[in-house]
């Protein structure tokens, strides 16, 4: 009998322990371009917490929450830590109620640093110590800028590191066909001169060089914003740009007057704009790229995020059939360095515990970035991860984008209160690319963000 149950239990115990491997994605240590060191001297560092349990509310849903599972699965393995994530289509209003409720989640992952902020004010968010901000700030590419949208004034006032970044997205793209380059004998630019001059060469050779689109239903003009964020920091200090998402400069300073009127060179030029600028307004965002594929194309460069290819024709491949390059920065002002305007969730502690603090110590290792990053929809600004374990060249190049960066900013108008940043904003651009001149239309935003008070 008791040889019996010792190999039942065995068997049992072999089971359990295959089940668990098989739970994990790439099987630890059999592939090189991960960094598996990190990952066996997190699970060293943390082998007492076996049995805990730790709670965990974020945006992802559907595919997305599929992968960040993939992610936990390895801070299980590594811990014996139950681990139990959750999501909500209304997940801003959920986390507010559940925190003020006094049933928060021990982790809430959000992407909104103005929400955040709010949260930390009402003494809702745990800090995570100046140690994780001295960690993010020597790890992350434009560290200094992922500390700063983590830090809030806690319920005293005073000022706190209380939000972890994990998981970004690039905005600052300029997507090109590489073979129409190619036969027009076209270079990708390097400075924003070079760009203002090959779309002078383009049309000079008889081609238009920009597709713009700002068409979008009730929320038509943002891809406007994009641009004019984007031209924003590449004129300006990275402080002008903060000052001017928090209205502490006008909408109608000199600043962003000149960022909207740059922005203007490109919409307002009939010669620069597929359709002429007439069809600036009235095309749809997800219909403007595909001038691109057009034999012969209607347009050689369009301005977007990462997240464009999902408009592009079916069976395009990004890297071959169509790429990206940088949006550049001018090479008259080399001071204001490489800027990147983008967006990224940010992890906080909302319950304490052993098992949040060691969810936290997780996201400093490599590994919690690569599993993710070898799947798809991961991009990480954190310098320590092997670029190699991207899923392909495209998210790799991304990922450079990324911790090279000098300055990371979020988009501004997220930032900017609803009515401004998803009213008056994209509405003030529909009337630019109309006609407006750029004075008169950041006087119009002004006055709406001056009515909010």
């Amino acid at each position: 009998m008791l040889k019996t149950f010792l190999a039942t239990t065995a068997a049992m115990a072999i089971f359990m322990n295959s089940a668990m491997a098989a739970d994990l994605k790439f099987a630890p240590g059999e592939d090189a371009k991960f960094n598996w060191k990190s990952y066996e001297d997190f699970k060293t560092a943390h082998a007492d917490l076996k049995g805990q349990t730790l709670t965990i509310f974020g945006p992802w849903r559907g595919e997305d929450e599929a992968l960040f599972q993939t992610v936990l699965a390895y801070f299980a393995d590594a811990t014996g830590i139950n681990v139990k994530y959750s999501s909500s289509e209304n997940y801003e209003q959920q986390i507010v109620i559940d925190t003020q409720a006094g049933s928060p989640p021990n982790i809430a992952i959000l992407p909104q640093p103005g929400l955040l902020a709010d949260l930390a004010a009402k003494g809702l968010l745990v800090p995570l110590g100046d140690d994780v901000a001295s960690w993010v700030k020597d790890n992350y590419g434009a560290g200094e800028s992922w500390v700063n949208y983590g830090t809030y004034n806690g319920k005293d006032g005073q000022p706190a590191y209380f939000a972890f970044p994990f998981k970004a997205d690039v905005k600052s793209l300029v997507w090109f066909v590489p073979e129409n380059f190619e036969e027009a004998g076209y270079e990708v630019p390097e400075s924003m001169e070079d760009l203002i001059a090959l779309s002078d060469k383009i049309v000079a050779d008889g081609g238009t060089p920009w597709c713009i689109g700002l068409g979008s239903g009730g929320a038509t003009g943002w891809p406007a914003t994009d641009w004019v964020e984007d031209l924003m920091l590449r004129q300006q200090s990275p402080e002008t740009y903060d000052k001017w998402v928090k209205n502490e400069i006008k909408f109608n300073d000199p600043a962003v007057v000149g960022a909207i009127d740059e922005f203007g060179k490109f919409a307002k030029n009939e010669k620069y704009v597929s359709g002429g600028v007439a069809a600036v307004a009235s095309t749809d965002f997800r219909d403007s790229p595909k001038g691109l594929f057009d034999i012969p194309p209607k347009c050689y460069l369009h301005h977007q995020a990462s997240f464009v290819p999902s408009f592009f024709p079916e069976g395009t491949k990004v890297g071959t059939d169509v790429d990206f390059f940088y949006m550049p920065t001018y090479a008259s002002k080399p001071e204001l360095g490489k800027p990147v305007l983008g967006a990224g969730t940010l992890v906080t502690v909302t319950k304490e515990s052993p098992a949040a603090k060691a969810f936290v110590d997780f996201l400093k290792t490599p590994i919690a970035h690569e599993v993710w990053m070898a799947q798809s929809s991961f991009l990480t600004p954190y310098k320590g991860v092997n670029t190699d374990a991207y899923a392909n060249e495209q998210m790799k190049k991304q990922g450079d984008i990324l911790t090279s960066a000098t300055t990371f900013r979020f988009d501004g108008s997220d930032l900017m209160p609803g009515k401004i940043g998803a009213g008056a904003f994209w509405t003030g651009m529909v009337d630019f690319v109309g006609g407006k001149s750029a004075e008169a239309v950041a006087t119009d935003i002004q006055k709406a963000w001056d009515g909010l008070n």
